[in-house]
């Protein structure tokens, strides 16, 4: 009788326990918290703008968003944890343009396809860069720099974060665009590089707005223009590329959303919905225009093109100008 009241008990068990499997997997999303990775450490743009969504999206989604920041090999770290996660929602990338567009051009060994292996779901920042020049330089306006570097042909030189990194690649694309021939001077980050362009070991660089603005308006460099659609509250006297004369100039660094490709797309839309209104909203609004960051909305669709557009770019630089994967 024991025996049988253990067994009759035992299947009970089992039966609820089934039940509530099904009934948590069944569960309207989110039913847990939503994890967002990061491909580079805390106090970056791409960290501090996910963190400002992240605190945000949770309130609308009614769980806890939590940012896990995985650092290394120029955020294809965490890209390639993401893409290797289940497609349920409760994974996310918060992915800078280096690790979906600039890595299969600089990459031997890409682990994860980023048009293929990425589900976009939302643009959420861009930090434009700055074309910043020595004052010694004789150009007042874009249109001054390039006739004086075309007149002067490989005197001029250019400094970068570093080979292959996207203010590289940026200098490389405004050569080809117009057809200057300048020298490029790669040195090991930003604050090296801003070194010495202050002080007149290089004459130009790209570089984003927290990190030249503060010598802009102390007068040790010289603003010409910026890589934005409208021109940034934090500097409204710099016109943009557009403005200036070169509309096909783009540069600097911008970061999205994205899940692993077969993210349910109920999911990917209840996603896109929060973050967008958020984006759009004068709270959000603000604390990114404060720190230097242009909010991005987009719809997937538009996402995705954006990134399709973005990754073809710079193959097609590359192609032109040689640059070579390591």
């Amino acid at each position: 009788m024991q025996r049988r009241t253990f067994l009759v008990t035992s299947a009970a068990a089992l039966v609820q326990g089934t039940a509530l499997a099904q009934s948590q997997s069944s569960a309207p999303w989110p039913a847990r918290p939503v994890r967002v990775l990061i491909g580079y450490p805390p106090g970056g743009s791409t960290d501090v703008a996910g963190r400002l969504l992240a605190e945000q999206l949770g309130r609308k989604l009614g769980q806890q968003v939590v940012v896990d920041n995985r650092a290394g090999a120029g955020g294809t770290v965490a890209a390639s944890t993401v893409v290797r996660a289940d497609p349920d929602g409760y994974t996310l990338l918060l992915a800078a343009s280096p690790e979906v567009s600039i890595a299969p051009i600089t990459m031997k060994s890409m682990p994860y396809d980023p048009v293929r292996d990425l589900q976009p779901i939302t643009g959420v920042g861009q930090v434009p860069f700055f074309l910043v020049v020595n004052p010694s330089v004789p150009a007042q306006t874009l249109a001054e720099f390039i006739a004086y570097a075309k007149a002067n042909p490989g005197k001029l030189n250019y400094s970068s974060f570093g080979n292959n990194t996207s203010n590289h690649l940026a200098g490389e694309l405004f050569k080809s665009l117009t057809g200057i021939n300048a020298v490029h001077v790669p040195y090991k980050g930003s604050g090296p590089s801003m070194t010495d362009l202050i002080g007149g070991q290089v004459n130009y660089s790209f570089d984003t707005p927290p990190a030249v603005l503060e010598h802009v308006r102390a007068g040790k460099l010289r603003a010409l223009a910026v890589a934005s659609r409208q021109r940034l509250q934090s500097a409204p006297q710099v016109p943009t590329f557009a403005e200036a004369g070169l509309p096909a100039f783009s540069g600097g660094t911008w970061f999205g959303l994205f899940a692993p490709a077969k993210t349910p797309r109920a999911v990917v839309d209840r996603i896109n919905a929060d973050a967008v209104a958020l984006l759009n909203s004068p709270e959000l609004g603000k604390a990114f225009n404060d720190r230097g960051i242009v909010p991005a909305p987009q719809s997937p669709e538009e996402y995705a093109r954006f990134v399709q557009s973005e990754v073809s770019k710079w193959k097609e630089l590359a192609t032109k100008v040689g640059i070579v994967a390591e």
